[in-house]
């Protein structure tokens, strides 16, 4: 989806919960894992892996100049012979440290053995967000939470794929150009001290 049938889609659910919603959960998302440089794990359900998100992620990183959106897609049936960006199985969870954050995307009930695994992830100390329909055990656990209900009504026609699309075009728009400002900043004091320690213009 892009830019255009984002703006489109968000002037449909003006005045709605949604805009703002999802604004603040990709905001929720920015800010625990831009200031540890990364570390951004994404992962679904035995029967969902949300590829598509990953995707816009991936897109939303290169274009906002935020390299550590990027996210490493976590995969329920990884096996050693595939490429390497598909080939994250779940022990990368069991891994997950503090600084780290553990996005899970979650259509249907998470499952008892994603559920335990996420559990651990948070008691090490990762940042745990929860974009799904509801379910309580996982929203327990999440610090951020975003539920979407699976049945909307006629009015808006919105679903999780919907609202994934959202909140990565939104991830991207709020991301601040942070590591350019600082260059503009040290530029600015380099040049200032240039000129205070620069010797006197020589006189005739």
């Amino acid at each position: 989806m892009d830019a255009v049938r984002v703006a489109l889609l968000r002037e449909v659910l003006a005045g709605t919960e949604w805009p703002g919603a999802t604004r603040r959960f990709a905001g929720a998302l920015r800010s625990s894992v831009l200031p540890y440089g990364g570390g951004l794990l994404l992962v679904g359900t035995a029967e969902y892996e949300p590829w598509h998100l990953a995707a816009h992620l991936v897109d939303e990183a290169a274009w906002s100049g935020t390299p550590e959106l990027t996210p490493t897609l976590v995969r329920h049936g990884a096996r050693p012979g595939d490429p390497a960006h598909l080939a994250v199985g779940l022990g990368r969870i069991e891994a997950a440290r503090r600084g780290e954050t553990l996005l899970v995307v979650a259509p249907g009930a998470p499952g008892a053995p994603l559920l335990e695994r996420v559990h651990d992830a948070r008691r090490a100390g990762a940042t745990v967000l929860a974009l799904d329909s509801g379910d309580r055990e996982l929203h327990a656990m999440a610090h951020e939470a975003l539920a979407v209900p699976r049945e909307q009504g006629p009015d808006t026609g919105l679903d999780l794929d919907t609202v994934q699309h959202l909140v990565s075009a939104a991830t991207g728009e709020n991301s601040l150009p942070a590591p350019r400002s600082r260059r503009r900043f040290t530029d600015r004091l380099a040049r200032l001290a240039d000129r205070l320690t620069a010797p006197p213009p020589a006189r005739w």
